[in-house]
């Protein structure tokens, strides 16, 4: 096992990867920059290193800066978190080279999978059911306009480099698609520095289902069930929960079975999550996120499993401690995601926090970095914390989850809190009866 990792990330998953460590009697090295130097996680760490200044480029994503902590502690591995680095294959492939442990999946893998096109094109082959649409790229209107004739309208044109909602656009007509071609190759271009488009099937009112995965380098592969983050603006997720409501355990399987099959044919290691569109019964293969997800906690409330200190593992070479017959789904929880943004038109604000009070009791829990006198910094994502709740059954996390909102206090900047206090009120929401514009739909009312 590691003695020292060092932690490549800042905020509130930067702090939980040092406690997953802290339980394991691992040491942590801290990096950040000069916005960050009275950040939680810098404060909390055995050691702690500076390596630029505020903007992320100069700091969180400067891989020579990162890679010279890690040597002059003697860090025997990093953890990359979510975000920055960690799909960055070249920064994986960096660090093995230094023969530092990267505790994430191969650089291969995480290459394969960054590529959109290419991932479709692998889950496919290993029995992922996926989206009909062009087998590739399109590179001409024309292309274009046959295969979208083929799978019929509307149809989405997706950036093969994309992700967070970029290069996305839909026409619902043969008269939108060059509209929809245009912008998106054009926001894809601007945002990856690779214009490459596909086309896809839009699906009217899915759910957005994703299972979570964990393989070691044994030949172990086991899925943790899914979570259901069909909440979402502009193609973020905005709440989560686990397990569906709108899954049975027929389904539930049967989803499960097929991706850890998928996951073992592809020789994949450590935690990933494998994303679908769910509509009518039928899943459709979106990515596969080659990382620990923001909404990884409502998976470890149902199942009583630390998703971090399982990646230190098998990344150290261990072998799963259980075989899925031991996996047990238990209870219901709900994650909301707590943003330093205006609830209505949700333009960020930094600024500092003059009064903090997190909620406590049965069945919540908070991750968070930041504390009364900290001030969030604006340089970063607006993410400053995250609710989660649980309960023995969903009406009774639903109730948890009211009180608990009602509690948070964060005073000095505006925060998505009332946000929740709004879906919350929403019987359909109550009633598990909402999909992946569902949200919009709702704020466009008001």
């Amino acid at each position: 096992m590691f003695e020292k990792i060092l932690i490549a990330n800042r905020g509130e998953i930067a702090l939980r990867v040092h406690r997953a460590c802290q339980e394991m009697g691992i040491q942590t090295v801290a990096i950040h920059s000069t916005a960050d130097a009275d950040a939680m996680h810098v404060r909390l760490a055995d050691e702690s290193v500076c390596i630029g200044p505020a903007p992320a480029a100069q700091s969180y994503l400067n891989i020579p800066a990162i890679m010279a902590a890690a040597e002059i502690t003697g860090a025997q591995a990093i953890h990359p978190g979510y975000g920055f680095l960690s799909e960055n294959a070249r920064f994986a492939d960096i660090v093995a080279e230094h023969e530092i442990t990267f505790i994430g999946p191969t650089a291969e893998h995480i290459r394969l999978m960054g590529d959109k096109i290419a991932a479709k094109q692998a889950v496919a082959d290993a029995g992922i059911p996926v989206v009909p649409g062009s087998e590739g790229g399109v590179t001409s209107d024309t292309e274009a306009k046959k295969v979208a004739k083929e799978i019929g309208y509307p149809v989405l044109v997706k950036a093969a480099a994309g992700g967070g909602g970029k290069g996305m656009k839909v026409a619902p007509a043969a008269k939108d698609l060059p509209e929809a071609l245009k912008t998106a190759r054009a926001e894809a271009k601007a945002a990856f520095g690779d214009d490459a488009v596909y086309i896809e099937k839009y699906l009217g009112r899915p759910r957005h289902i994703e299972v979570q995965v964990i393989a070691d380098s044994h030949g172990n592969v086991v899925h943790l069930g899914e979570r259901d983050c069909s909440l979402q603006r502009r193609h973020q997720k905005v709440l989560e929960e686990a397990p569906s409501p709108a899954l049975n355990e027929g389904e539930r399987a049967e989803i499960g079975d097929i991706v850890v099959k998928a996951v073992k044919k592809l020789g994949y290691l450590g935690v990933g999550t494998v994303e679908f569109l769910y509509e009518d019964g039928a899943f459709y293969f979106i990515e596969m996120n080659t990382r620990l997800q923001v909404e990884h906690p409502v998976t470890e409330a149902i199942t009583g499993l630390d998703l971090v200190r399982e990646q230190i593992r098998v990344a150290s070479g261990a072998k799963l401690e259980y075989k899925q017959k031991d996996v047990v789904f238990e209870g219901h929880a709900i994650e909301c995601r707590i943003n330093a943004e205006n609830p209505v038109t949700f333009a960020p604000s930094p600024g500092r926090i003059t009064q903090y009070h997190a909620p406590g009791g049965l069945g919540a829990r908070i991750d968070s970095a930041v504390y009364a006198g900290y001030s969030i910094p604006p340089y970063y994502d607006s993410l400053i914390g995250k609710l989660i709740v649980s309960g023995r059954n969903r009406n009774e996390c639903l109730m948890r989850l009211r009180r608990a909102l009602h509690e948070y206090v964060i005073v000095g900047i505006e925060t998505t809190i009332p946000l929740f206090d709004r879906i919350l009120a929403e019987q359909e929401f109550v009633d598990g009866q909402y999909h992946i514009h569902w949200l919009e739909q709702l704020l466009k009312e008001e």
